[in-house]
C-alpha cells in the first residue's frame, strides 16, 4: 500500500449497501459480498425500489410485446422470476459475509392477466428460520390490484455450503 493511498474498504452488509444504493449515497468503493445488480435483473430490467430487513420491492415495466406468451399476455414465468428476484433480494438482506442462500420451492397463483403494466413485486419474510425461511410475495399493477401471489422457501447456506454460490 502506498503512503497516501486510502485504506482498503471492508465489505458492508447487504442491507446497508442496498439502502445506500437506493438513496444515492453509495460511494464508488462501497462493496458487499453479494452481486448487485444481478445479471438477470440487468437483463430483464428489474429495479429495486424499496428495501428493509427481510423485505424488498422490485419493479418491472412489463410489456406483452417483449415478454409475451402464446395468448398475447405477459408470460407467467416472467412474473415468477420477478417474484423470485424480490424474494432473493429480501433474503439477501439477512446474509452475513460467510453465508449464501438457495430458493428451494416456489408456488405461484396467477390472478389477472397482464398486457402492459408497471409491476411491483413486494416480498417479505412470513417466517424466518435459522436454515429455512418462508416468504410471501404479491405482484401488483399500478392501480394496486394483485396480479400474482407467490410463496417461496429459501434455504440459508453456511460455511463450505455457501462457498462459490
Amino acid at each position: 500500500m502506498t503512503p497516501n493511498a486510502p485504506p482498503p474498504r471492508a465489505g458492508i452488509p447487504v442491507l446497508e449497501y442496498l439502502q445506500r444504493q437506493l438513496d444515492g449515497t453509495l460511494a464508488e468503493g462501497d462493496v458487499t459480498h453479494m452481486r448487485y445488480p444481478t445479471a438477470i435483473s440487468r437483463l430483464l430490467g428489474f429495479r429495486i425500489v424499496a428495501i428493509g430487513e427481510a423485505m424488498a420491492a422490485v419493479e418491472l415495466d412489463a410489456d406483452a410485446a417483449l415478454h409475451g406468451n402464446q395468448q398475447g399476455t405477459v408470460h407467467g414465468g416472467l412474473l415468477c422470476e420477478l417474484a423470485d428476484a424480490a424474494i432473493g433480494t429480501a433474503h439477501s438482506t439477512l446474509m452475513q459475509e460467510s453465508e449464501s442462500f438457495a430458493s428451494i420451492d416456489l408456488s405461484a397463483t396467477f390472478l389477472r392477466p397482464v398486457w402492459r403494466e408497471r409491476l411491483r413485486a413486494h416480498a417479505w419474510a412470513a417466517h424466518r428460520g435459522r436454515t429455512i425461511s418462508h416468504y410471501r410475495c404479491e405482484i401488483q399493477r399500478e392501480d394496486g390490484k394483485v396480479v400474482a401471489s407467490i410463496a417461496s422457501a429459501v434455504m440459508t447456506l453456511r460455511g463450505e455450503g455457501a462457498q462459490g454460490r
